[in-house]
């Protein structure tokens, strides 16, 4: 069913976009990651000495609170100045980052998300769909993993099967006919490489998507905001403007998937991290992507709110460098991105 997810109607039940509330503040604590761990141990103390307060009228522990907030934010600062790649890997993969609903109930206006391939059935990993982005019209595509296990397993986790890709060629091929930009966020491991994937043909499927992207006369505006890995993220990235959340990170195989590969274990997936320049820092240097959005300290799970803003202003900057370049310029630019794009990497 093709409904709108503003008013009344909306996504079923378990998608982010029916708990606009789920990222009140502290919700972020429930899930720290393991290098945060010290970190943890001080925010805890100052939260337990505030709930003591509250449970014991005349007891001042503002001071003493307030110190073990400075101190765990400075020490906040100094961790995230100095992530490794795989730590960076592990903030894009927090349960609490924002997800691709999150992003449309806050930047999309009347979202109506548009369902099935028109071939075999729907995909739920992938989210394509129509909408205003700061009174423009725009077709909107984007991973959703969920955020609890009942949704997670719905959209599951954000891997997409060859109807999802299917219905990204459908939305876009709207999108190229009625003049609508499109603004894809990936965020996925990568696309289903289970049985029913493969009989489907998800590896046409992903190839014809990434050409359907690379052929349209539409300005396409990709923002990865999480994970974006192999060619279940390429297939809606190849995009005139692609950008990276300072934390995300972007590849063409998980650093589990490479690990398992070369060194037959996925235990090396620390060092397969350093050596495939993941990060969104290391791949604007190599001119493999156009812009760089910083996050909140301590990554966009602490302030959801800020963080897709920033994507939104980040877009609405994007789609302004497309103003008044026509379908023709538009192609040639995006193809010849990707090909200088490859001959600087071969260099």
């Amino acid at each position: 069913m093709e409904r709108s997810i503003h008013g009344h109607t909306g996504p079923p039940e378990g998608n982010a976009i029916d708990r606009p509330d789920r990222f009140r503040e502290g919700d972020f604590m429930s899930t720290y990651l393991e290098f945060e761990k010290p970190i943890a141990e001080i925010e805890t103390k100052a939260a337990e000495l505030r709930r003591l307060a509250e449970a014991t009228p005349g007891m001042d522990v503002a001071e003493e609170a307030s110190k073990l907030d400075a101190r765990a934010a400075q020490m906040l600062k100094d961790t995230y100045a100095k992530l490794t790649p795989w730590q960076k890997a592990q903030v894009a993969r927090h349960p609490g980052r924002p997800h691709f609903y999150d992003y449309a109930r806050s930047l999309i206006a009347d979202f109506t998300p548009l369902a099935g391939d028109r071939g075999f059935g729907d995909d739920n990993a992938l989210v394509a769909g129509l909408g205003r982005f700061r009174g423009r019209s725009v077709a909107v595509l984007g991973h959703e993993k969920g955020n609890d296990t009942k949704s997670r397993l719905k959209h599951n986790f954000g891997m997409a099967t060859p109807e999802g890709y299917r219905k990204a060629i459908r939305v876009m091929d709207l999108a190229d006919k009625f003049d609508l930009p499109v603004i894809s966020l990936p965020d996925t491991p990568g696309a289903y490489p289970g049985l029913v994937s493969e009989e489907r043909g998800v590896a046409e499927a992903i190839a014809r998507s990434t050409d359907r992207s690379l052929s349209l006369s539409v300005p396409m505006i990709c923002v990865v905001t999480g994970e974006g890995m192999s060619g279940g993220a390429i297939a809606i990235a190849a995009g005139n403007s692609v950008m990276m959340l300072e934390h995300a990170i972007y590849a063409v195989i998980t650093p589990e998937g490479c690990a398992s590969i070369l060194w037959r274990t996925a235990d090396k997936a620390a060092e397969a991290a350093n050596a495939m320049k993941i990060t969104a820092q290391d791949l604007l240097s190599l001119k493999v992507i156009d812009r760089v959005i910083p996050e909140p300290l301590g990554g966009a799970h602490r302030d959801p709110e800020a963080a897709v803003k920033a994507v939104g202003d980040a877009i609405e900057a994007a789609l302004a460098e497309c103003n008044g370049k026509d379908g023709d310029t538009l192609k040639r630019e995006r193809r010849e991105k990707f090909l200088r794009m490859g001959r600087s990497l071969a260099a």
